[in-house]
């Protein structure tokens, strides 16, 4: 009987490769225009260099391209990035199709829904509060909380005890194969593998089910109470 279903955030509700794109996008030309002598080719490179060597979460992206790039921090041309990228970060933060329709339909199902996130704590809330699913969300669990991260069974048994079900109740719903599944799978529960967020073009997941579009989610619950 499943009572639970855990998501993935990024990737998974939201779509977080396509907002940091258009984040990063919009980042650049305003820090050119406040000052900064660089072509945008060679600003996006150095800046998904820093990505790729302190995680795609890190926080300091800008000062750290500064630095790289001038030696030092410009207050003006900093204030002028971050500013642009939180306005086009909120113009594309949006969930992906059906979302919304389909946890409002867990919602009325009774079936309780957690997050289980490897991004910093602040970051998960401030994106699930922008979106509104903090009012429809029983439990959260981010990297800060248990200090490992997916596959480690650490934040997996916490979001499942927090959520107060057994991890036979609960469906993993994820897009990376060897983090979400892999980690789901051993701890005892079912998974879900997101195919329409899947960014490594996964071949084999080993997943339970797998989603093409969220909205399918609800006929898998009703499958599996059904057995």
């Amino acid at each position: 009987m499943i009572k639970a279903v855990v998501f993935d955030l990024d990737n998974t509700l939201v779509d977080f490769m396509k907002m940091k794109r258009r984040s990063i996008e919009e980042a650049i030309p305003a820090m050119i225009d406040a000052g900064l002598s660089i072509k945008r080719e060679e600003a996006n490179k150095i800046i998904d260099e820093i990505y790729k060597e302190k995680g795609i979460e890190y926080q300091q992206v800008f000062d750290m391209f500064l630095q790289r790039v001038n030696n030092k921090v410009d207050y003006k041309i900093l204030s002028a990035g971050i500013v642009a990228y939180r306005k086009a970060r909120e113009a594309a933060l949006i969930p992906y199709p059906h979302v919304y329709s389909t946890l409002n339909k867990l919602l009325k199902m009774g079936i309780s829904m957690g997050i289980l996130s490897d991004a910093p704590a602040k970051e998960a809330w401030l994106r699930l509060a922008y979106l509104n699913f903090h009012h429809i969300i029983d439990a959260v669990v981010t990297f800060e909380d248990t200090g490992e991260r997916k596959p480690n069974p650490a934040p997996f048994l916490m979001v499942l005890k927090k959520l107060e079900v057994k991890p036979e109740e609960a469906l993993m719903v994820g897009d990376w194969a060897e983090r979400d599944i892999v980690g789901a799978k051993n701890v005892g529960m079912k998974t879900v593998f997101a195919r329409y967020g899947d960014t490594f073009n996964t071949e084999k997941h080993n997943a339970d089910y797998e989603l093409n579009d969220i909205s399918e989610l609800i006929d898998i619950i009703i499958y599996e109470n059904k057995l």
